[in-house]
């Protein structure tokens, strides 16, 4: 096939330089038949296209592919098959042809059909307060030192485009409900509609059209802050564009380059910071004379006022083992002693762990993302040191047991006594009692006199948990007596004055003084 250059210079020695057709072809080397063809057409490009292809392999098998193709474009995202995995299908049927002849005919099939309509899309527009997106992104930063994958949540309001991003260790459940309750505090309220694609801390299952089976907790989140949850087609990403959208900003002006910083709190308070300072200083898409800030202030009068934090949590049974441990997330939390061989219930938070048993509340921790981690409250021990004082030096949970000032200036000195761990469990089990301020406050006051014994300790304690004395009663002045009568205890001296004999003066033959009698009798 004669290339665009050939032409180019057939043309200008014919009708530039006047060269005759022999001379073009002994110059450039080519046939007159090419050299009349390019004069005479006045073309300055030839293609060749094919008008039939003979396919002599894949014609017999041609209808078994568009059927297979067509079956597998009706099926949901996920369970369609690759093209490889067609071919090896036909393959398998008895098909003799290459892969080549089966993506060929597969493009031109996909082409005839129409998909290349999909790209086209219809723009959308909401009302003041009628909608928002939530979306997860993962984000690559720093924390303390080292290269961590965190989970971004995304939230963008569609009519102002006012938009809310933090980023969390994980995408569970507790995770959105928490993500959900900052933006909409953030926001001072929330719209009256929520789109998400189906994700599996929403969705539990999918049905036809726009059909869903949401979670129970999370209808009970939407309840509590009056939305109305809307689930996208799956695999349909434009259904909810602006938050697709957002994901790509927010890793482009604020995650690139890389962040560094030393915990999620930091990088959170920053991240906040830089969403307002864009939206201030960017312009709304729709209407340029304005801010995004500016609309977002105008949509907030048309919110749903903010319902307050609903109780995000995800709750999962567990058993106690015989060390007062539970296990959830690859890690372990200590709770009450008493807990031990009931079940509980963890309601796992975004960023703790509180157990309960029977409604009471027998263990809160901060939550931790680590894997084998032991979490332990030393004070949840302190009922089974009763028993097992001894367990005081060498126990786990009484490891870099950080107590205060007083209370370990106590426990030091103790250390040296025959009996100091028993004693120091005696003090620690009026903490459960008294409070750890009262007990620290007893500590303090002991040493002060320069004792620490756990006796003294309690003692104070003791006193400190009897009543004040009552007040003394003021008389009112109509009771006043006018002659009070006058105490003389000098008047019973007379009973102590012995006769010559060695007897009582005043005694009678009862043997009690005559006086005391005389009064008895009276």
């Amino acid at each position: 096939m004669l290339v665009v250059e050939t032409i180019a210079k057939i043309r200008r020695l014919s009708l530039v330089q006047g060269k005759s057709i022999k001379q073009i072809c002994r110059e450039l080397k080519v046939s007159r038949k090419v050299v009349r063809k390019v004069l005479r057409s006045g073309q300055t490009e030839f293609r060749y296209e094919r008008r039939h292809q003979p396919l002599p392999r894949m014609g017999a098998w041609r209808e078994e592919l568009e059927l297979l193709l067509a079956t597998n474009a009706t099926k949901p995202s996920r369970e369609r098959l690759t093209l490889i995995r067609i071919f090896e299908d036909l393959r398998d049927l008895g098909y003799e042809g290459s892969y080549s002849s089966i993506w060929r005919h597969a493009r031109a099939w996909e082409k005839a059909r129409g998909s290349a309509a999909a790209d086209a899309y219809v723009p959308l527009i909401f009302a003041p307060g009628e909608a928002y997106q939530f979306d997860w992104s993962h984000e690559i930063v720093v924390l303390n030192g080292v290269t961590t994958t965190v989970k971004v949540a995304h939230m963008r309001l569609c009519h102002s485009r006012m938009f809310f991003a933090r980023a969390y260790p994980r995408e569970s459940q507790e995770m959105v409900f928490d993500a959900h309750d900052r933006a909409f505090a953030f926001f001072r309220g929330t719209c009256t509609r929520g789109i998400y694609d189906n994700m599996k801390t929403a969705v539990d299952a999918i049905f036809v059209g726009k059909e869903r089976q949401y979670n129970r907790r999370f209808l009970q989140m939407c309840g509590h802050y009056l939305v109305e949850p809307v689930a996208c087609t799956p695999a349909s990403g434009w259904e909810k564009g602006q938050v697709e959208n957002q994901v790509g900003l927010v890793r482009e002006r604020f995650f690139t380059p890389r962040l560094r910083f030393k915990n999620l709190e930091e990088l959170n308070a920053w991240l906040l910071d830089q969403i307002i300072v864009y939206a201030r200083a960017h312009r709304h898409p729709e209407q340029g004379e304005r801010t995004v800030w500016e609309m977002f202030e105008q949509e907030r009068g048309n919110l749903i006022p903010y319902a307050g934090r609903f109780d995000g949590f995800h709750c999962i049974p567990a058993s106690v083992s015989k060390t007062c441990l539970v296990r959830f997330d690859n890690n372990k939390y200590s709770v009450l002693s008493s807990a031990v061989g009931r079940p509980v219930e963890i309601h796992a938070y975004a960023g703790r762990i509180v157990i309960r048993q029977d409604g009471v509340i027998v263990g809160d921790h901060a939550r931790c993302f680590g894997r084998g981690v032991t979490v332990f409250d030393p004070w949840h021990y302190v009922p089974v040191l009763a028993r097992k004082p001894g367990a005081l030096r060498n126990g786990a949970p009484f490891r870099d047991w950080v107590l205060p000032a007083a209370m370990e200036k106590v426990r030091r000195r103790l250390r040296t006594v025959d009996d100091g761990d028993r004693q120091m469990v005696s003090i620690l089990a009026c903490v459960l009692t008294d409070g750890l301020a009262a007990v620290e406050s007893a500590c303090q006051e002991a040493l002060d006199h320069g004792v620490w014994s756990s006796a003294v300790i309690i003692n104070i304690l003791a006193r400190g948990r009897d009543p004040a004395p009552s007040a003394t009663l003021s008389t009112p002045e109509t009771l006043r007596l006018t002659h009070e009568p006058v105490a003389d205890c000098a008047r019973y001296d007379s009973l102590r004055r012995t006769t010559s004999h060695g007897t009582h003066a005043g005694v009678g033959i009862d043997g009690k003084p005559q006086a005391l009698r005389d009064a008895l009798v009276l």
